[in-house]
Parts: structure tokens; C-alpha cells; sequence
């Protein structure tokens, strides 16, 4: 019976029926009982404490009161009516009042009753009222099961206009639990919860809904997160270790001409002792007869891509073809030009493939992939392309990889027969928890040095107000000879969104900096690539002294004459976002500036956002805190932000030492049984499988 009811639909629970089934599924995707019963409460209320009229002020949480209504009044006309009632305790009055609803409240609410009353005070006219109450009868409350906590669900306008408040959730719940307590299928092995004393998931689930105690509460819910954890950690471990069974790599044997002469005559500065680590590491991976998945995290400017064509080379110097896939068509140029210059003298055949490649051109790219002719190739997603195919593909990197949707990366890796070696980098250094998470089955490499010479970024954050002093400070650093980027979040105002726009904002800096003595590039998304790429030129060629622009410069502009960033309503963007952009200055031997530009509206977070640029230039330090802001995103699956939909009560940025204990777990078990083929481990077997959500296996990905 219990496996069953689990699997019953929600419209055949007692209060629900299909209406309601159908706006559960949208809002909250709620279809069976076991979706329900694992949706959980936000937050839990103390309702062993009844407070006194007397005792009330608006800045209390949500409170209870014994006592009588009296005095229904009904005020205004058609939709500005409202009832109110007093309601009244041996210690004083206060007024209730209903928007909605109101012919329900006069019809089911009598005169002079014990009723117990649940809301939120608040103040009007200096008198406490509470709108919208919960109300009951002490006897029919007095018949019901009590519990010591309330628990509080997240609902939305949708659900409360079909009656399904945190109320209605909640008595839907016991209504659920009513039948299935004491029934619902343990989930982890007993061995498991006896190791670890942990509660029956039966408790663990009754409890997180209905607390008994707090102490059983903590206890269910560090039950239910480790769980969570420990089968993310699991399946991505378990992975790991087929991979390496089961996909052998290319090996690359030597370190050949191309490398040790681009070592000895092209190296565009000494590599910093970090850059050499990495080299060491990948040369190690390349050469194991196991398929490379490494990640790369580098700050900005920490010099990836040197690494990533040092690993290039490697293959090439073993007659194998290496791409370089980049998010954005700029960044893809910028690759080209850069590597190209790097590269000068070698003789090896590196080409570029965008989706603004004129189809002659194509025709050549392709026609030398297939022969093996061309060796490095250069581009956007133009490159995951069916008609684009290699000779021998050996060698993958693919750059600012949180850019890039999984299942896009995934194309690019079925290029081969057997998999490439991959190299995977990102300038947006990811948290330990998070990397243990998302990254759990690639080795990481970290760039932790800057290149010599390099001086930090300097931070500083203006309200609108001081743009006059801003436009003096761009002035004498125009007089030095330096340049100015200046970023907006959108091309055009709009009326949604009260933020700076580049139209508008082009037209006040065009008269503040008059033609001829200075000179503007404008670079947005709308532009045609090759106006975009004319006016960069303009820039990166000293001919304009100001670039605005929109975040398509976010990566890929290397200037190292800009010594100014302005970030137009900065609150605007992510902390990844501003620390990317931060990154376009700094890259010359001069001080440089980034100047955070907002309103005097700013939300918590985003002065916190503010606040942490403007404190540090540290990239783990601000992906720590953005983690903690923005949520981790879709670990396993293909979301790339956001709290993930997995995750139904365990926090990334809150519970690390449950997520270390939890992969530490899942490692002790993988040891002693890497298949988990022994009877104990068949119920993890089990609940991997329910738990998979795709065919394909991301982590062999990246």
C-alpha cells in the first residue's frame, strides 16, 4: 500500500480535487503524493505561546489569541469594501479586517464564540489591527491533532486565488500524513543509519512537517539534507570511476618541436610558478592513457589561455587536432588574434570558425579538418556543428564554460569515436562546496598567481549624483593617455526597468567629450559583427578614447591602454558579471580604476554585490558570496543558475560540512564496493537510478 500511495495523483486527496491538482502542478509541480510530502516548509512558528491584547505591537511576528469578535461593520462599495470586526481579551481590543472573502467571514464567523486568532499585527492610525486572520474555534481546535510548531509554506498569487494558502498546504500535508505515517520505504541501507544514527526517513519527513520538538526537528532535517547530499555525491563518484574504466584516452607520448620551441622563443613572459604546476599537471593527464577532464580556474588575467595553448601544442606535436571553443564571437576573435600572434613562426595551420565565416571560407575549414591539415580551430558554438568534423580530434578546450549550456558541450564532445582529452576553463573562480559539487568527478587545476608587474584594480562605488566628478576624473586620465570603457545594462531605455541606458547615456558623454578633440567607439549587441568589430578596432588601436558599450565586452577585449572601467547601475548585474568586467582593466603596467555607478535605490543584495567589489578583487572570495546570494544552480542537470530544483531542503552555501561529510561517506562505500554490487548496497542501486534524470552521463562532459 504505502509504494502505491505514493505514486497516487494529488487530485484524490481529501480538500484537493482537479482545479486545484492543475494549479499545484504549475506553481509548485506537484503532481503525486511523493512530490508533496517533499515539498517543505520555509519556516516554523511557535505555537505553544498565546500572547495578550496588551501585548501587542506591529513589529511582532505572526502571533496567537484567545478570545471573542464582536462588532461586524462593513465599509465602502463594491471592490473598496471591507469588513472589520473587534475582536476582545480580559486585556483590551483591537480590530480585524477582511478584503476578500468577506461574505464567507459574515456567514461561518458568530458573535461572542472562543475563537483562537492566528496573523501578523500591523498599525494603521496608530491603532493594531490584523488583516486577514486565521480563525478557529477552540473546540474544533481542541479535537484536532496539536503540534508545537507551525510550519509555514512558500505559496503564490496563483494558489492563493484557487484558496491554497500556507494553511491549505499544511492541512493537505496531515491529510497526506494521516494515511501514510509509518509506512513510507526507508531510502538509505540500514547499516547506513545505524552508522550514523540517523532518523527513520519516516520521522525524518512526519517531523519536518509536523515537529514534535525542536530537537527532533534539527534531526530530520540534517536526515533529509544529508541524504540529499550523499546521493548527488554518490552518483557523481560513482561516475568518475566508470569514466576512467571505461573511456581510455589518446595518449600523447612526447613533448615535441612545437612545444619546446614555442617554450624557448614565443613565451610572451616567464610563467609564473601556478602556470607551471598546471602545465605539469595536464602533461600528466595526456600522458596516462586516461581521458583528460580537468577544469582550469584562473582569475582574470591570470594568464588561462597561454596554459590551455601550451596544452594545444602537446597534441599538436602528436598529430593530433585541438579546438578552442569560446561563448561569444569577440572572445572567439580575440582567441584567434591572440593565438596567432603567440604562434607566429611555428608553421602550423590555425583558422576560425563563427558564425559570420562566409561559406567559402566553411568549405576550406572543413575540407582541412577532414584531411588533418588544419591543425587548431578556433570558434564559437558554430564549432558543435554536425557538418563540422575532424580528422582526429585529441585535444578540447572549451573557455568561460558556465557560458555554454552542458548539453552544448556534450555535442562537441561526440565529435570523436573515442572522447578527447578536455580542458575546461572558467575566470570565475568557483567555491570549494560548489566545485566539490558541480566539478566533483574533474581534477582542478587553480591559477592562483597573477603575472608579474600587475597592480590591483581600484574599486570605488558613486551614487548618480557625483557623475560630474566622474566625467572630471575620465578627463585626466584622457590627458594621461589612457582609455575609458564605460558598460550599460541595456541598448535602449525601458519602461520596466529604471536603469541606464546606452542611447541615453551616449548622448550626455558625446557632449561632456566633444568630436574632434575626443573621439567615442560604440559596441553593442544589435550591431553587425563586422560594424562591432570596426568599431573595437577604433579602440584597441588608440583612435577612440572612449568605448561605451554593453556587456558583450563582458569577456574578450584585451586593451592594455584602458585603464578605467564605469559600470552604469551596477546593481544591475552579478557579482560574476562586474568581477568579469572589473577584469578588462588592470592589464598594463598603469593603476587602473573600476567605478561602480548606481541609484540611491539599492536592494540588500545588491549593496552587499556593491560592497564585496569594492572590498576585494580576491575572484574566490566574491564567488563565495555570490553563491550565498544567487543560489548554486542545477548541479546534475542542464540550469546554469538559481537555487536548484533538486535540492528540496539542502543549502550549497550553508551546509558544506554535511556536503564534505556526505562525499566522504559515498567514498568509504565506492572503496569497499566500486560497483556496489554487495545486497547491502541494492537499495543505493535503487534510489540512484529513481534519482538519474537523463540518459546522459554529464560528468563525462564536464
Amino acid at each position: 500500500m504505502p509504494v502505491e500511495f505514493l505514486k497516487i495523483e494529488i487530485q484524490y486527496l481529501k480538500g484537493i480535487g482537479s482545479k486545484k491538482a492543475e494549479v499545484l502542478q504549475k506553481e509548485l509541480n506537484i503532481y503525486v503524493v511523493e512530490d508533496l510530502i517533499y515539498y517543505f516548509p520555509y519556516k516554523y512558528i511557535d505555537k505553544t505561546k498565546f500572547y495578550s491584547v496588551n501585548q501587542i505591537d506591529a513589529h511582532l511576528p505572526y502571533i496567537q489569541l484567545k478570545g471573542k469578535i464582536s462588532n461586524f461593520q462593513t465599509i465602502g462599495q463594491a471592490r473598496k469594501q471591507r469588513l472589520t470586526a473587534t475582536f476582545t481579551d480580559n486585556t483590551g481590543s483591537l480590530e480585524l479586517i477582511w478584503f476578500k472573502g468577506i461574505k464567507w467571514v459574515k456567514e461561518s464567523i458568530k458573535i461572542n464564540v472562543d475563537y483562537i486568532l492566528f496573523g501578523k499585527p500591523s498599525s494603521f492610525n496608530n491603532k493594531i489591527n490584523i488583516v486577514h486572520p486565521e480563525i478557529e474555534e477552540i473546540t474544533k481546535h481542541d479535537e484536532k491533532l496539536q503540534f508545537s510548531f507551525l510550519s509555514l509554506y512558500n505559496t503564490s498569487e496563483k494558489l492563493k486565488k484557487k484558496y491554497i494558502n500556507s494553511k491549505a498546504i499544511h492541512n493537505i500535508q496531515q491529510s497526506a500524513f494521516s494515511t501514510i505515517k509509518g509506512y513510507i520505504p526507508e531510502t538509505l541501507p540500514n547499516y547506513l543509519i545505524e552508522k550514523l544514527n540517523l532518523v527513520s526517513l519516516d520521522e525524518a519527513l512526519f517531523n519536518v512537517h509536523f515537529p514534535q520538538s525542536i530537537d527532533l526537528l534539527k534531526k530530520s532535517r540534517y536526515r533529509l539534507k544529508f541524504e540529499e547530499l550523499f546521493y548527488v555525491q554518490l552518483n557523481i563518484l560513482k561516475q568518475k570511476i566508470l569514466r576512467k574504466e571505461k573511456f581510455k584516452g589518446y595518449v600523447f607520448s612526447k613533448v615535441g618541436d612545437y612545444f619546446n620551441t614555442f617554450y624557448s622563443h614565443n613565451l610572451p613572459f616567464s610563467l609564473t610558478n601556478a602556470q607551471k604546476r598546471v602545465v605539469k599537471e595536464i602533461r600528466r593527464d595526456v600522458g596516462s592513457g586516461k581521458q583528460m577532464n580537468r577544469l582550469l580556474q584562473g582569475d582574470v588575467g591570470s594568464g588561462k589561455t597561454l596554459v590551455a595553448l601550451m596544452a594545444i601544442l602537446i597534441a599538436v606535436d602528436n598529430n593530433y587536432q585541438a579546438c578552442f571553443m569560446a561563448p561569444t564571437e569577440i572572445l572567439a576573435i580575440q582567441h584567434f588574434k591572440t593565438l596567432s600572434k603567440m604562434l607566429d613562426g611555428l608553421d602550423i595551420n590555425i583558422n576560425l570558425l563563427t558564425g559570420s565565416t562566409k561559406k567559402a571560407q566553411r568549405k576550406i575549414i572543413h575540407e582541412q579538418l577532414l584531411s588533418g591539415e588544419l591543425k587548431i580551430l578556433i570558434g564559437t558554438h558554430a564549432l558543435i556543428e554536425d557538418v563540422v568534423k575532424f580528422k582526429n580530434l585529441g585535444m578540447v578546450v572549451i573557455d568561460e564554460q558556465h557560458r555554454f549550456g552542458v548539453a552544448q558541450r556534450a555535442l562537441m564532445w561526440k565529435k570523436n569515436i573515442n572522447p578527447p582529452h578536455i580542458l575546461v576553463m572558467t575566470a570565475t573562480p568557483i567555491p570549494r562546496t560548489l566545485a566539490m559539487t558541480v566539478y566533483g568527478d574533474l581534477e582542478v587545476s587553480v591559477i592562483d598567481e597573477m603575472p608579474p608587474g600587475r597592480k590591483p584594480v581600484k574599486t570605488i562605488h558613486y551614487y548618480d549624483s557625483k557623475r560630474l566628478r566622474v566625467f572630471g576624473f575620465i578627463e585626466k586620465q584622457i590627458q594621461l593617455g589612457r582609455q575609458i570603457y564605460i558598460v550599460y545594462p541595456l541598448i535602449k531605455e525601458s519602461e520596466k526597468m529604471d536603469y541606464k541606458d546606452l542611447e541615453d547615456g551616449l548622448e550626455s558623454i558625446s557632449r561632456a567629450f566633444p568630436s574632434p578633440k575626443y573621439s567615442i567607439s560604440v559596441v553593442h549587441g544589435k550591431m553587425k559583427p563586422a560594424e562591432k568589430e570596426k568599431s573595437m578596432q577604433l579602440f584597441v588601436k588608440g583612435q577612440t578614447q572612449i568605448m561605451v558599450a554593453t556587456t558583450v565586452i563582458e569577456v574578450g577585449v584585451d586593451v592594455s591602454n584602458a585603464s578605467v572601467m564605469i559600470i552604469e547601475s551596477a546593481e544591475r548585474f552579478g557579482l560574476s558579471q562586474l568581477h568579469q568586467l572589473r577584469g578588462r582593466v588592470g592589464r598594463g603596467g598603469d593603476q587602473s580604476y573600476c567605478i561602480l555607478m548606481t541609484s540611491y535605490k539599492l536592494s540588500n543584495d545588491g549593496r552587499k554585490r556593491i560592497e564585496t567589489m569594492v572590498q576585494t578583487n580576491d575572484g574566490f572570495e566574491i564567488s563565495e558570496v555570490d553563491l550565498k546570494l544567487r543560489g548554486p544552480g542545477d548541479i546534475e542537470g542542464t540550469q546554469q543558475s538559481g537555487i536548484p530544483f533538486d535540492f528540496k531542503i539542502a543549502n550549497l552555501s550553508k551546509d558544506t560540512q554535511i556536503l564534505q561529510y556526505a562525499r566522504n561517506i559515498a567514498n568509504d562505500i565506492l572503496e569497499n564496493d566500486a560497483s556496489l554490487n554487495k545486497e547491502e548496497n541494492q537499495i543505493l542501486v535503487k534510489q540512484l537510478k529513481k534519482l538519474s534524470k537523463d540518459n546522459v552521463n554529464w560528468g563525462y562532459i564536464s
